[in-house]
């Protein structure tokens, strides 16, 4: 036992050394890039160390905490750090790593700087909107039950990649939403288009149409105006020609009143020629009578 022990811290060391190798920064985490850091450490290539990487990272939230780190590379290797939870003489081995490796801190610092440090490093810092009441619970088990230190952390660190996870989800469907909004908009803007394209295609058709009329009704302008004129000319040969014949009538009229005393005249003149005839044949006869009488008066004379 004591000899697993050994090989534990130990693993815990190295476990540490290489988590500060890779973290730099100091970010309290550590991403694939970060693993790269790792080839010139390790016989591994870099597709080597993404598969590592892949196998220790247990949320596939992208990066991999001082937890994750430590409890995945001992799973590597076959050592489980989270076996005999029931030791208490491994507690202190537990909270060295499950805190992210505090031992090295200077034990007069600032309880708030070792809950920041843990919060940072399990990758909970900014997931509490206030981490006081957490603050507080950390402190009391950490002087009152520190065997349960580790599995708070250990809950804290499931809680906060929980979080983190429904952050994702929900920064994945706002972006869904955002290009379904963006899809939405260029559909309608689609079809925006379309109906400006339709209204426009209308409106010159209407216009070509209004054209025509237009055309069409200048054209049945012009013919009604020559109708118009063509009209006049003949009222006005119609009030011509009636004028005419008024004349015509008018002139019938006279002849006939002229044939009218013409024929009562001829009537009148028959009349007296009758009554010359009767004159001349009562002269012819008296003539005849003197005649007779002449020539018995000469030829008594003769005698």
């Amino acid at each position: 036992t004591t000899a697993l022990e050994e090989v534990e811290v130990e693993m815990l060391k190295k476990a540490r050394e290489l988590f500060q190798l890779c973290d730099k920064d100091e970010k309290g985490f550590i991403t694939k890039l970060d693993m790269q850091r790792l080839q010139s450490e390790l016989p591994l290539t870099l597709e080597q160390l993404e598969t590592v990487f892949d196998s220790l990272e247990q949320n596939n939230n992208g990066y991999l905490t001082p937890v994750e780190f430590s409890m995945g590379l001992g799973k590597l290797i076959g050592i489980d750090l989270c076996q005999g939870a029931g030791r208490t003489d491994r507690s202190s081995h537990e909270e060295t790593f499950e805190s992210g490796w505090s031992d090295d801190m200077d034990p007069a610092d600032d309880e708030e700087k070792r809950f920041c440090s843990m919060m940072e490093q399990l990758g909970a810092a900014q997931v509490f909107e206030d981490p006081s009441e957490v603050r507080e619970l950390w402190a009391r088990l950490r002087k009152e039950r520190p065997e349960l230190l580790s599995s708070f952390e250990e809950f804290l660190l499931r809680v906060s990649s929980y979080i983190k996870e429904v952050n994702h989800e929900k920064e994945s469907m706002e972006q869904a939403l955002k290009r379904k909004e963006t899809d939405h908009d260029r559909e309608v803007r689609c079809l925006y288009e379309e109906m400006e394209q339709q209204i426009k295609a209308e409106r010159e058709r209407i216009i070509c149409q209004e054209a025509l009329r237009h055309d069409r009704s200048n054209l049945l302008q012009k013919e009604l105006r020559s109708k118009e004129q063509e009209l006049e000319k003949i009222l006005y040969r119609q009030k011509k020609l009636e004028h005419q014949l008024q004349s015509l009538n008018t002139e019938q009229l006279e002849t006939r009143v002229q044939n009218e005393r013409l024929r009562h005249l001829n009537e009148n003149l028959l009349e007296e020629l009758e009554k010359s005839k009767w004159e001349l044949e009562a002269v012819k006869g008296q003539l005849q009578k003197l005649q007779k009488e002449a020539q018995l008066e000469q030829e008594q004379k003769d005698r």
